[in-house]
């Protein structure tokens, strides 16, 4: 099975101190559903993860920043994202400079209810079913499931079983490193309460930098490639400049197949 590389999946809260061991290079941070959350938190490492389905607003610059940086992010996107006509030569282009490219479901279903986690909105078929789709749009693109086995679920939400129907496709949930606001970059402020200003969410990376006890360590950090048009305050916009940040604290930008290796 593709993900018997991460064999050595140790669960561990986040932001509980881990004591130093000789296996230290081979851990990573499970969640209790299941889902890696995180990589080595003795690593310097942090990837960079970015989701899209109907929105690539962000993809021209975010590639942009990326190759002059030399940076490698882990994009994972959905089917819908995949067929698009109109996104067909960004995928390319990032597939060419060497990104992760991964699925993110077909359709973009919720598998979860919001309030009762455990109940379940889709069937084991349709599940397995939408994500093979995403993977056969991927193809498409020259984008072979084999070679990109981790997937991160739509909405970030999912349970124990979603984990158990992915291990049972030979592929790995993943999700964000959560304690940022950065996955709320794609709200627009007539969500009232739930919006973010990307202010807000770059000083909620930065605090959360200085607060954990392993900083940003093995994060998986989750940013959006395109966002609705009400958001007009693009996060992305201050990417090169969390992107300098963060490098100049000696933090590298890895993909999320050598971040959780």
């Amino acid at each position: 099975m593709h993900f018997t590389k991460v064999a050595l999946a140790i669960a561990i809260p986040v932001g509980l101190s881990v004591a130093p061991s000789n296996t230290v290079a081979q851990k990573v941070i499970v969640d209790a559903y299941g889902a890696i959350i995180r990589g080595n938190p003795y690593k310097k490492e942090i990837a960079l993860v970015l989701t899209g389905d109907e929105f690539a607003d962000g993809g021209e610059v975010i590639r942009m920043i990326l190759h002059k940086n030399k940076i490698p992010a882990s994009f994972f996107l959905t089917g819908n994202f995949y067929a698009n006509p109109s996104f067909k030569l960004l995928i390319l282009g990032l597939k060419q400079d060497g990104h992760y490219m991964g699925a993110h479901s077909d359709r973009h279903l919720l598998y979860a209810d919001w309030t009762k986690r455990d109940s379940l909105l889709v069937t084991e078929e349709a599940f397995k079913a939408d994500l093979k789709n995403n993977y056969n749009r991927m193809a498409e693109s020259g984008i072979e499931e084999k070679v990109v086995p981790y997937f991160l679920p739509p909405y970030e939400w999912y349970n124990s079983v979603i984990a158990r129907w992915t291990g049972e496709l030979d592929l790995q949930l993943v999700n964000f490193t959560p304690g940022t606001s950065s996955a709320a970059d794609y709200t627009y402020p007539e969500m009232t309460a739930r919006y973010k200003s990307s202010d807000a969410i770059y000083q909620s990376i930065l605090n959360r930098e200085s607060g954990d006890p392993h900083g940003l360590n093995g994060f998986i950090l989750l940013l959006h490639i395109g966002t609705d048009p009400r958001r007009t305050d693009k996060f992305y916009d201050k990417l090169e400049m969390l992107v300098g940040a963060l490098s100049s604290k000696g933090y590298h930008f890895v993909r999320i197949d050598q971040l959780i290796r």
